[in-house]
């Protein structure tokens, strides 16, 4: 008997990028939390390793539907690259697997996927947390992680004024105009923290801190706040004091509980585990209230959750096949 000949599609950034748009991965990943909030055949996991100057993680999920997928992403992040090394600071590759046969399906570069998969995230909270209408947003982190953020929440809420921050006031400055440009809305640099995030109704964090610098003397009534930072145990963004003083929903409550702002809140004894009001999904599926009312703050806690892997991977090699698009190689020839 024959053995037939499984062909593995190798997707590079750039393929990555041009398959996967922000309203089809925004659409994709909010699928995926809806399952997971029904119950649906989706699990996920994750296993972290520190190294010098950085660490690894690899996250995997299933995803069983009319066709099941399963994705494991290892991703290396290493702060210091941009500076030290002229490298970017996450840098990996996904597998994806017919979940059925187990073949390999792609492999694919994981930076792309991670960016958009971790802002259309942001974006499907904002759609079922944040106050309805135009908003004026802060964004704390200028990195790699800023633009697709903007432009996934523009997908949900029409964005009216950005101020950007970040710790390098020259950052903030270079992407506050190639942000305007981009996505053709008003886009300044902000000097001051506090006066930016006081005058907006939607705050994200996206930094590699590992001390929390966002309190409740930086937010308003009825500000929803995106903590995108924090994937591993060591980083921080959010104070305890705000994250008690907040509803909190997690992307995924026992990876918060290890890694997020809500490992470090329960740590300093501000929280329990069993004080989040739920978890992204349970919102998506409206098995839990999301916004209660306009003065509520809300926190969503962003560890990163596998399914949004999944999900991503999975439209972006459906596209590559229809489109022909990457090297395909036998890796058992």
């Amino acid at each position: 008997m024959t053995t037939p000949e499984i062909e593995t599609r190798l997707l590079t950034r750039l393929d990555v990028e041009g398959l996967l748009d922000p309203h089809t991965c925004v659409s994709a990943v909010e699928e995926a939390f809806r399952l997971r909030g029904t119950g649906g055949r989706i699990e996920s996991a994750v296993l972290g390793l520190h190294g010098d100057g950085g660490g690894f993680h690899v996250k995997a999920a299933t995803m069983l539907g009319d066709r099941g997928y399963f994705a494991a992403k290892l991703n290396a992040n290493f702060p210091a690259n941009p500076q030290t090394n002229g490298l970017p600071t996450i840098q990996g590759v996904l597998g994806l697997f017919d979940a059925s046969t187990g073949a390999p399906l792609a492999v694919m570069d994981s930076i792309g996927i991670t960016l958009l998969r971790t802002a259309a995230a942001t974006a499907v909270a904002a759609g079922h947390l944040a106050r309805e209408g135009p908003a004026t947003v802060t964004i704390v982190g200028c990195g790699a992680q800023a633009l697709p953020q903007l432009a996934a929440l523009a997908v949900v809420r029409p964005i009216q004024h950005v101020y950007a921050v970040d710790r390098d006031a020259s950052v903030a400055s270079e992407f506050a105009a190639m942000a305007a440009e981009r996505l053709g809305v008003s886009v300044a640099m902000a000097p001051d923290l506090t006066r930016a995030t006081r005058a907006s109704g939607i705050i994200l964090t996206c930094t590699t801190s590992r001390t929390p610098f966002l309190g409740v003397r930086h937010v308003v009534a009825g500000t929803f706040v995106a903590a995108v930072g924090a994937d591993n145990e060591q980083k921080s963004e959010i104070e305890p004091a705000l994250m008690r003083a907040a509803a909190v929903v997690a992307d995924h409550r026992g990876q918060c509980e290890t890694i997020g702002d809500l490992h470090h809140a329960i740590a300093a004894g501000a929280m329990r585990a069993s004080d989040i009001r739920g978890e992204l999904g349970d919102v998506v599926a409206g098995t839990v209230r999301g916004r209660l009312n306009d003065d509520e703050i809300i926190i969503f806690d962003s560890t990163g959750v596998a399914l949004q892997d999944v999900a991503a991977a999975a439209v972006v090699y459906e596209r590559a096949v229809r489109a022909g698009i990457g090297q395909v190689v036998r890796f058992g020839a």
